[in-house]
C-alpha cells in the first residue's frame, strides 16, 4: 500500500512539475523574443525557439516519467529495465539540479527539487528488484533450510549467508 501511495505522488508531482517548467519556458521565450537584444551575437529568435524546444522536451521527458510511474503505481509490480534507466536518470538530474538550485535560485527550490528526488528514489527502492527471491525461499521470505544459512534447491542451493570467519577461504590462489 505505501509504496503504491509514494508512485503515484510521484507521478502527480512529476506532472506538476513539467507543467510548471513548460510554462516557466514559455514565459523566457516570450521575454528573450521581445526583448529582441543578442547575446555575444546570438540571434534572439533562435534563442528564443531554442527556449521553447528545450521546456517542451523537458516537459515531455518528465511526464514519461510520471507516466512510467504510474504504471508501477497501477500495477504494483517493480518496473522494466527502461523504466529503470528513465526513473535514475531523472533521479540523478533532480540530484544535480538541487545543488544547483541551492546556488542560484534559493533554499526554497532547493527543498522541492531534494522532495521530487526523494520521491523517485523511495519509489526506485521500495519495489523489487527484477529478479524475485532466491529460488526455494517461499514468498514470506522464510525458505525450508532457515537457521541453516542456504536454501535448499538444485545444487545445493544458494548460501545467503557468509560462513564463520574460521571457514572463508581466498577465492583467487
Amino acid at each position: 500500500m505505501l509504496r503504491r501511495l509514494v508512485a503515484g505522488l510521484a507521478a502527480i508531482v512529476l506532472v506538476a512539475e513539467a507543467a510548471v517548467l513548460v510554462l516557466v519556458h514559455i514565459v523566457l521565450g516570450e521575454t528573450t523574443a521581445n526583448q529582441s537584444m543578442s547575446i555575444a551575437g546570438s540571434d534572439p529568435d533562435v534563442m528564443s525557439k531554442a527556449t521553447y524546444g528545450l521546456g517542451a522536451g523537458m516537459g515531455a521527458f518528465l511526464l514519461l516519467c510520471a507516466v512510467l510511474v504510474a504504471v508501477t503505481a497501477v500495477r504494483d509490480r517493480a518496473p522494466g529495465s527502461f523504466a529503470r534507466v528513465v526513473l535514475v536518470t531523472a533521479a540523478v538530474t533532480h540530484g544535480v539540479l538541487g545543488i544547483l538550485a541551492v546556488v542560484l535560485v534559493g533554499w526554497g527550490a532547493f527543498a522541492v527539487t531534494t522532495l521530487i528526488l526523494c520521491l523517485l528514489v523511495l519509489t526506485l527502492t521500495l519495489y523489487a528488484v527484477p529478479g524475485g527471491p532466491v529460488p526455494g525461499e517461499s514468498a514470506s521470505g522464510a525458505g525450508s533450510g532457515a537457521g541453516s544459512g542456504t536454501a535448499s534447491g538444485p545444487g545445493g542451493g544458494v548460501q545467503d549467508t557468509p560462513p564463520p570467519f574460521g571457514e572463508l577461504k581466498p577465492t583467487n590462489p
